[in-house]
């Protein structure tokens, strides 16, 4: 087996009384694209920055390339950071921001021009040397910047929320881009974000983090399909969780569970009949959203639940809105249900939200 690029071992983080990070263990592949996902607060952008070095752990190793860092300055690990705000030089051109690392190392200027040349063209800014950042837009800085982080060819680049500044169209524009550029120079990415659709678009695998701890990881379909706890599963997109009670009706198993939106198909008049691979329950739609591709309505079944339910709107979904307030029935297969013990649902309820 290969020698991980980035571990994380036993890593514990105070600020005071404030635990940010606590016991995360973690081991990132050499060529990975990984993805730290969580809210606000919950540790990941902190293990970011004792990676790069920026913070230092209060217990636990931080390991790049099989090497202990825990203890080196950020200048002697070989990683790059690309950060949410660009941090390019303004009165520089896009040629001196890029090349600025190897000029402080005392690359020589020729090879300097050259490997500026090259890595402004992996991302695709061949032409822009004399521009100044003030007359780039905002997907053209933040290669810039990347540009900046590969330069220097380290085997890790740390992007911390990097595309939280763009707009929506761009940003889904820049995820797409930065994978093909991943893919292309082989190097280990590991990407912090808020954004559950982006870490699923763009990883190889993630974490999720919550609380200062990981809650889970794995690839993208097995995170969303099969998540181990009531927060991975309403954060990572969004899913109902059938409490106990209601749960002992539908299925026998007096055990929550969540189940996906787009797994209940949703009959007006009436839903076919119910088998044992099958969960069946009636109710009444308490609200109707018009989504673009699809419709999300609100179903309150038994024992005081709502369940959300989407879809696609292939068929007059202006005529959608009629149902508020109408008698519905929802079915879904028992191979969709994910079961969540007790403790799990009631820790983890606000991230089902």
């Amino acid at each position: 087996m290969s020698t991980p690029a980035v571990s994380l071992v036993d890593v514990t983080k105070r600020f005071d009384d404030v635990i940010a990070v606590d016991g995360v263990s973690l081991d990132i592949a050499d060529g990975e694209f990984f993805s730290l996902l969580g809210p606000s607060g919950s540790g990941k952008t902190t293990c970011l920055r004792m990676i790069a070095g920026f913070e230092a752990p209060t217990e636990g190793t931080v390991i790049l390339q099989g090497q202990d860092v825990t203890g080196l300055a950020p200048y002697e690990r070989d990683v790059n950071t690309v950060f949410q705000d660009y941090a390019l030089f303004p009165h520089m051109t896009v040629q001196e921001n890029v090349g600025y690392g190897l000029m402080v190392r005392g690359v020589a200027k020729s090879q300097r021009a050259q490997r500026v040349t090259e890595a402004l063209d992996v991302v695709h800014l061949g032409g822009f040397d004399e521009r100044k950042p003030g007359q780039l837009s905002g997907g053209q800085r933040q290669r810039v910047a990347l540009a900046r982080a590969l330069i220097n060819r380290p085997r890790v680049i740390l992007l911390d929320e990097p595309l939280g500044a763009l707009d929506l169209k761009l940003r889904h524009a820049m995820q797409i881009e930065l994978k093909s550029i991943q893919r292309e120079v082989g190097i280990t990415f590991l990407y912090v974000t808020h954004d559950q659709e982006e870490a699923l678009n763009m990883s190889d695998r993630l974490a999720v983090f919550n609380h200062g701890k990981i809650e889970q990881v794995g690839p993208p379909q097995q995170i969303y399909e099969t998540p181990r706890s009531a927060f991975v599963a309403g954060f990572v997109g969004i899913s109902n969780v059938v409490p106990a009670t209601l749960a002992k009706v539908l299925t026998g198993r007096a055990e929550a569970f969540t189940v996906r939106p787009e797994k209940i198909s949703l009959h007006v008049t009436g839903a076919p009949p119910p088998d044992d691979a099958t969960c069946d329950v009636g109710g009444t739609v308490v609200d109707v959203v018009y989504l673009g591709m699809f419709t999300r309505y609100a179903v309150e079944v038994a024992h005081g639940t709502t369940l959300e339910v989407v879809r696609q709107n292939v068929d007059a979904p202006h005529r959608e809105r009629g149902l508020l307030g109408a008698t519905v029935h929802l079915q879904w297969g028992r191979d969709a249900c994910r079961y969540l013990s007790e403790g799990s649902t009631q820790q983890n309820q606000g991230g089902t939200q």
